[in-house]
C-alpha cells in the first residue's frame, strides 16, 4: 500500500502524541478513527518500538507488548518509582504481577468469563483472596514447588515466605502506609501503581473498579495462557485445589 505525504505526516503526529502521553483522546486524533491508511501508518510504527494500539472507552492507549519495549517500565524504574527501599528487589515485583493476577481474576471470575463478573472488589476482598492463595500454595509440596520454579522461572517459594513475613493487620486499614511492612501496606502499593496506570479507579470506601483500559487489555493479553507462560492455570489450579481439601476436611 502507498501513503502520501499528507498521510504519512498525520500517522506520525498521531504516534508522536501517543508516545509522549501513553494515550490520548479519541476525538483528538479522529484521524486514526476514520482514515485506515493512517491508522495502519501508526500501528506499524507502533510495532517497531514493540507496541500495540489499543481503543478503550474515550481513549486510545499504546501499550507495550513486551519487556524490551523502550515503553515498557523497567524492573529498576518500578522498584525506584513505588517500592520501599527495603523491598527494592525483583522478588517484589514478582509479588505484585501475583497480586494483580488475583485482582484482575476476582473480577472475571478466576478468568473464566469473557466479561467482567463484578462492578467492583473491596479491598479486605482482595486480601482474602491473596491470603487464600498463598494458603493453598503453602499445602503444594515442597519439592514439587521447586520443579514448578524451573519450569515456570517464578520463585513461589520466596514469595510464599515473603507474604506470610509481612503482618497480617486487618485493624486500622485507613491509617497504614507505605512504611508499615503489612499485607494491607503492599496491596496498596500494587493499587498505587494500577492507578497511576490507569488500570483501576478508587471510588471510594476502600473499593476498586476496573478501567475500559484494563478491560481491553485483560481480554487481549491477560487470557492468553501462552503469553503468561500457564501462570493463570497454575495459580487457579491450585487455589481450586485449596478450597476442596478445605471443604472435604469439614466432611
Amino acid at each position: 500500500m502507498e501513503y502520501n505525504y499528507k498521510e504519512i505526516m498525520a500517522a506520525f503526529n498521531i504516534y508522536s502524541r501517543l508516545a509522549a502521553k501513553g494515550y490520548e483522546y479519541r476525538e483528538e486524533i479522529r484521524e486514526y478513527m476514520i482514515d485506515d491508511k493512517v491508522r495502519e501508518l501508526v500501528h506499524a510504527f507502533a510495532h517497531e518500538v514493540d507496541c500495540t494500539i489499543i481503543t478503550a472507552g474515550e481513549y486510545i492507549y499504546m501499550v507495550p507488548k513486551v519487556t524490551t519495549s523502550p515503553f515498557h517500565i523497567t524492573n529498576d524504574e518500578l522498584k525506584r518509582r513505588y517500592l520501599p527501599y527495603k523491598q527494592q528487589k525483583n522478588l517484589y515485583i514478582y509479588l505484585m504481577y501475583v497480586t494483580i493476577i488475583i485482582l484482575f481474576g476476582e473480577f472475571y471470575d478466576s478468568y473464566q468469563s469473557l466479561e467482567p463478573t463484578r462492578d467492583f472488589l473491596s479491598l479486605d476482598n482482595w486480601l482474602r483472596e491473596v491470603n487464600s492463595f498463598i494458603d493453598a500454595l503453602e499445602e503444594v509440596d515442597k519439592e514439587e514447588l521447586r520443579k514448578i520454579e524451573k519450569e515456570m522461572g517464578y520463585n513461589w517459594i520466596s514469595i510464599l515466605e515473603e507474604w506470610n513475613a509481612m503482618d497480617d493487620i486487618r485493624e486500622g486499614v485507613r491509617s497504614q502506609d507505605g512504611r508499615t511492612n503489612s499485607r494491607v501496606s503492599f496491596l496498596r502499593t500494587v493499587k498505587s501503581f494500577l492507578e497511576d496506570q490507569g488500570l483501576i479507579n478508587d471510588i471510594g470506601n476502600d473499593e476498586i473498579e476496573l478501567t475500559e483500559k484494563s478491560k481491553t487489555i485483560i481480554q487481549k493479553y491477560y487470557m492468553d495462557y501462552e503469553l503468561n507462560r500457564g501462570i493463570l492455570d497454575f495459580m487457579y489450579s491450585i487455589e481450586r485445589e485449596g478450597r476442596e481439601n478445605k471443604d472435604a476436611s469439614h466432611i
